[in-house]
């Protein structure tokens, strides 16, 4: 298994693949690397050599945000708009949806489980 940016990436897999493993790292910017440092597409991680992989390593260092930096920033980022009390600020506070999205229903990723309301059934007379 080879580690980058303190990640174990799966070495059974090919290179564009594994990439993804990596916080902030998605199938665009996972093709750049590749081509940049001339990487075949259909190569797999356990077929690099230890020279490629440092080089990999190098340029994600280099040249991208990943992982904790970038978890970091997008948590200060959340963590200004609510302070600043702004919608979208507020809406994060509740755990509802952030980008305009239904909540009448659906939004259960947000919201969280259902949850019943008692004395809600009709009684029968």
């Amino acid at each position: 298994m080879a580690r980058i940016a303190g990640v174990n990436i799966p070495s059974n897999k090919r290179v564009l693949i594994s990439l993804r493993y990596i916080y902030g790292i998605g199938p665009a910017k996972a093709r750049d690397i590749c081509a940049v440092l001339g990487i075949a597409d259909d190569k797999r991680v356990n077929q690099l050599s230890d020279d490629e992989i440092l080089k990999i390593r190098e340029l994600i260092d280099r040249d991208y945000r990943v992982e904790g930096d970038l978890r970091r920033e997008v948590a200060m980022n959340v963590k200004r708009l609510v302070d600043l009390g702004c919608y979208r600020g507020l809406r994060h506070r509740k755990g509802l949806p952030v980008r305009g999205q239904r909540t009448h229903t659906n939004a259960r990723t947000r919201k969280g489980k259902a949850v019943a309301i008692a004395g809600k059934k009709k009684v029968a007379r």
